[in-house]
């Protein structure tokens, strides 16, 4: 079973930054697509960055936010910088199809496994 456990949330002033992490387990996060999802109250669900054998982002991003692996540890990060407020919302750490079968894709339609979320605040 592709389980997703995601921490690192929390409380910063605008242009801060913050780290989030969505540790894996069942599967290795080498061989999977990995998004990171957010969705705030009242707004529809955005696509902010995923990767898989290449990475993508949301166009809000600009530059922003890097996702990386780190298969040592079978997690994948999100370091976000320059956080504005209107980055406040829930995220969402997602798992995709195998890479080796949609080596081209990245932001998919479905994903497979969801984490519980983690609040990112951004506030002064």
């Amino acid at each position: 079973q592709l389980q997703v456990v995601e921490s690192g949330g929390g409380l910063v002033q605008p242009g801060g930054s913050l780290r989030l992490s969505c540790a894996a387990s069942g599967f290795s996060v080498d061989d999977y697509i990995i998004a990171w999802l957010r969705q705030a109250p009242g707004k529809e669900r955005e696509e902010v960055a995923c990767i898989g054998s290449r990475t993508d982002y949301g166009d809000f991003v600009k530059g922003r936010f890097t996702i990386s692996r780190d298969s040592a540890k079978n997690t994948v990060n999100l370091q976000m910088n320059g956080l504005e407020t209107e980055d406040t919302a829930t995220y969402y750490c997602v798992s995709g199809p195998r890479i080796s079968l949609y080596p081209a894709l990245c932001f998919v339609s479905q994903y497979a496994g969801w984490g519980q979320g983690t609040q990112v605040t951004v506030s002064s």
